[in-house]
C-alpha cells in the first residue's frame, strides 16, 4: 500500500502542482517551435516515469540497446502487458518519440495535455474514418523523423501468448518506408496487474530487436513481415520468462 501512495503523491506533485506550470511553458514554446516543445516535454515525461518506476521498486534489465537507431524516425512495435509498459520503456527511445494510444486516454485532463506535448496519435478503432486520419498523422510524424511506438495487440493482456496483431498498426511504416524496431516487455504486469490495486517491486526485462526494413514491400511481403514481427516478439517473450 505504501508504494501505491508514494506513486500517487509523486504523480500529484509532478503532473499537477509542477506539471500545470510546465505545460503552460511548453505551450508558449510550442507557439514558436513545436519540435523544441516536444523535446523539452519528452524530458519532463522521463522525469515523471523515472519517479514512478523508482517508487514502485522496479528494476529494469535492458537488452539490445545497440539496436535502437539514432537520427531517424522508426516505428517501435511491442507486446502490451501493463500500464507500466510506458513507464518502463519510454526512457530508452533515442530522439523525439510519440505513441499511438487509444482515444479513451484523451478524456483525462492534464494527462491529455502531456500526451499532446509529445504528439500522441489517438486511435478510435470504432471509427474507420478516424482510424485513417490517425494513420495519416503517424505518417507525417515519421516523415519528420519522430519515432512512434504502437502495441498492435490493441489492448493489455497477461496471457503467455500474444493477441493477434492489428495490421493497421504497421501501415504508417509501410507507407513511409521507415524501419520497424520490435521489442519485448516481460513482467511489467508483476508490478500492478497481478495484484491490483497494489504496487509491488518486480524485475522487468526489455529486449530490443534489430531494425527491419519496410521499403518496397508488396502486399504479401507486408503480411509476412507482420507475422514475422509477431513471431519474433513471442519467441523473445518465451525465452525471457
Amino acid at each position: 500500500m505504501l508504494r501505491l501512495l508514494l506513486v500517487i503523491i509523486w504523480i500529484l506533485i509532478i503532473m499537477v502542482i509542477l506539471g500545470i506550470p510546465a505545460l503552460l511553458i511548453f505551450g508558449l514554446i510550442g507557439l514558436f517551435d513545436r519540435d523544441l516543445e516536444h523535446r523539452l516535454a519528452q524530458r519532463y515525461v522521463l522525469v515523471i516515469v523515472g519517479g514512478i518506476t523508482f517508487l514502485a521498486g522496479e528494476k529494469i534489465i535492458p537488452l539490445g540497446l545497440e539496436n535502437i537507431p539514432e537520427g531517424e524516425g522508426v516505428l517501435f512495435i511491442s507486446n502490451h502487458r501493463s500500464l507500466f509498459d510506458i513507464f518502463s520503456a519510454y526512457r530508452f527511445f533515442k530522439g523525439p518519440t510519440s505513441c499511438i494510444s487509444k482515444i479513451e486516454w484523451k478524456r483525462i485532463p492534464i494527462l491529455r495535455q502531456f500526451m499532446d506535448t509529445i504528439r500522441t496519435v489517438y486511435l478510435d478503432r470504432s471509427n474507420v474514418r478516424a482510424g485513417l486520419k490517425s494513420t495519416a498523422e503517424a505518417e507525417e510524424l515519421l516523415k519528420k523523423e519522430v519515432s512512434i511506438w504502437v502495441c498492435p495487440e490493441g489492448t493489455r493482456s497477461q496471457k503467455p501468448d500474444l493477441l493477434p496483431f492489428h495490421e493497421g498498426s504497421f501501415r504508417a511504416a509501410f507507407q513511409t518506408g521507415r524501419r520497424i524496431v520490435p521489442f519485448t516487455l516481460t513482467h511489467t504486469d508483476d508490478l500492478f496487474e497481478q495484484h491490483k490495486p497494489w504496487i509491488r517491486p518486480a524485475t522487468v526485462t526489455i529486449a530490443f530487436g534489430k531494425p527491419i526494413e519496410t521499403a518496397g514491400l508488396n502486399k504479401e511481403e507486408r503480411k509476412a513481415l507482420i507475422a514475422d514481427v509477431a513471431r519474433q516478439i513471442q519467441e523473445s517473450y518465451n525465452t525471457l520468462q
